[in-house]
Parts: C-alpha cells; sequence; structure tokens
C-alpha cells in the first residue's frame, strides 16, 4: 500500500500542463512536490497566494510564506499574493481547473464530510464548502480505513457534510476510485494490494469490471 507522499504522486499524474490547481490542507499539500518538470502549473492557496512551489528545505523556509494550513512553503518566479477576497472570487467564479481534497469520509455517491466532528473543536469551516460548491474536478486524498481500521468510504457520511455528490475521484492508500451513479468504480490498485483487500476495505459499493491494474507511480 501507499503512504503519504504515494498517494500524493498518483495525484500528481493527474495535474495537467497550463492547470490552476487549488491544494487544500493535508496530503495534498504534497503533490506539489511531484508534478512533472516539463509541464507549467499554477498552484493556489486560500489564504491568497497563486504560484505555489514544493515544501522549502529545513534550514530554508520564511515563516511569512505559508499556505492555508499555516505551513511553510516556496513560491515560484511570478508568484503573486493577494487577500482573502480575491481568492475567494477565483474559487467561487470557477477560474480552479482541479481541487485536490482531503476528507474523513466519502459516500459512494461522491458527497464529502471533511471539516467537522461533532464534539472536537474547530477553529471554522474555512474555505471547504466554497471550494466543493464551485470545482467542477475533485480529487480527493485520503486514508482507505481510519485508526481502527472501519472504512472511510461509505454508503452515506456518518459526518457533517461539506458538500453533496461533488467528488469525482478518490485516490487512498490502497486504490483509485472513481465516482459513478453506482458506486465507486476501482480504477488501480496500489503496488501490493490485492482487490479482495480493497473490496474488504471498502463499506460503499463497489463496482469491479475485469482485471483492475496496479498504479503506475
Amino acid at each position: 500500500m501507499l503512504d503519504k507522499n504515494g498517494i500524493a504522486k498518483r495525484i500528481a499524474k493527474e495535474v495537467k500542463d497550463g492547470y490552476y490547481v487549488n491544494l487544500g490542507i493535508g496530503i495534498p499539500t504534497l503533490v506539489a512536490n511531484f508534478v512533472r518538470e516539463d509541464i507549467s502549473v499554477e498552484f493556489q492557496s486560500e489564504n491568497g497566494v497563486l504560484g505555489m512551489g514544493p515544501f522549502p528545505f529545513e534550514g530554508e523556509e520564511d515563516a511569512d510564506i505559508i499556505n492555508a494550513g499555516k505551513q511553510t512553503i516556496t513560491t515560484l518566479a511570478g508568484a503573486s499574493f493577494f487577500d482573502s477576497a480575491t481568492s475567494f472570487a477565483m474559487i467561487r467564479g470557477q477560474h480552479v481547473d482541479l481541487t485536490i481534497l482531503g476528507a474523513m469520509e466519502v459516500s459512494d455517491k461522491g458527497d464529502i464530510a471533511n471539516w467537522k466532528i461533532p464534539g472536537k473543536m474547530v477553529k471554522g469551516m474555512g474555505g471547504a464548502m466554497d471550494l466543493v460548491a464551485s470545482a467542477e474536478n475533485i480529487i480527493v486524498a485520503m486514508m482507505h480505513t481510519n485508526k481502527a481500521g472501519k472504512s472511510k468510504l461509505l454508503k452515506k457520511c456518518s459526518l457533517p457534510l461539506t458538500g453533496v455528490a461533488c467528488v469525482k475521484k478518490i485516490v487512498t492508500n490502497l486504490a483509485v476510485l472513481e465516482i459513478t451513479a453506482n458506486g465507486f468504480k476501482l480504477l488501480e490498485r496500489a503496488p501490493g494490494v490485492s482487490v479482495e483487500d480493497i473490496r474488504k476495505a471498502t463499506e460503499g459499493n463497489l463496482i469491479i469490471e475485469g482485471t483492475v491494474p496496479e498504479m503506475q507511480l
């Protein structure tokens, strides 16, 4: 199975030349480290950055340059900084080609829960709901199961929803799946992971058609 970097590396293959991409907090922030060097991509962070690069090396961090998750980042030549109003105008105006988000749960209808666990203290929902309401292409990066081994790919989300029927594709430590009208369609297996492993780890409706190839990273 994949680690967090492996998930990010696989998602990086979905990023196309000329894309404007929003990276959510968590695993999605790692995607910038693995995008092909021969394509031009603009990474956007909702706190007001366009042109994010990979994470800085230790000792080269600038505490004033951070992403929405308050992690230090690098910026590429031509990067720009702006206020939240401008940033969300870009998001709500559908000027972002691809949104990559983390999630606590996803349903087989494409619903996503990624902003709140009841009873837990949260600072606020942030930009999650704006992102899922405005984006037409959403890929979720997540672990397939929780720490107790229970599936996070469900028939119905148990946590408060961030968005309804909005997720297009999911990349987990076990698989790549596409949301279809009938459920999770299994597209690829992680190295060393069997179809049966994925079936056991998926509560929602899993569609398996023919031979499922192993991911090429």
